[in-house]
């Protein structure tokens, strides 16, 4: 039976990862946005866990909003994703300087 410190621990982890990930990669765009939604599931994960040992529905109720929220990200950055590289022919964040109207 797991417990609320191992399911913790393995958010913080892989929080800690998704900070790692972004403070150490800030050139290629879909990784951000992969260590932008690593650290949107962890946070997710806490939400589930307190939720469970507590008894109580409302944060699955508000992981079903953060969800929503990031699908509406990943579709966002995507878009913005296939328009830098029509423009540059490059995915570098360097290069969105260049989408100014």
């Amino acid at each position: 039976m797991l417990s609320l410190s191992h399911v913790l621990t393995l958010s913080a982890i892989l929080f800690v990862i998704s900070v790692i990930g972004i403070f150490l990669n800030r050139k290629n765009l879909i990784v951000l946005l992969m260590a932008i939604e690593l650290m949107l599931l962890s946070v997710n994960m806490n939400f589930v866990a307190f939720s469970h040992f507590l008894g109580d529905r409302n944060g699955q109720l508000f992981v079903f909003f953060i969800l929503t929220v990031a699908a509406a990200e990943a579709a966002i950055g995507l878009a913005i994703l296939v328009a830098l590289f029509r423009n540059t022919r490059s995915i570098h964040v360097d290069d969105l300087d260049q989408l100014k109207g």
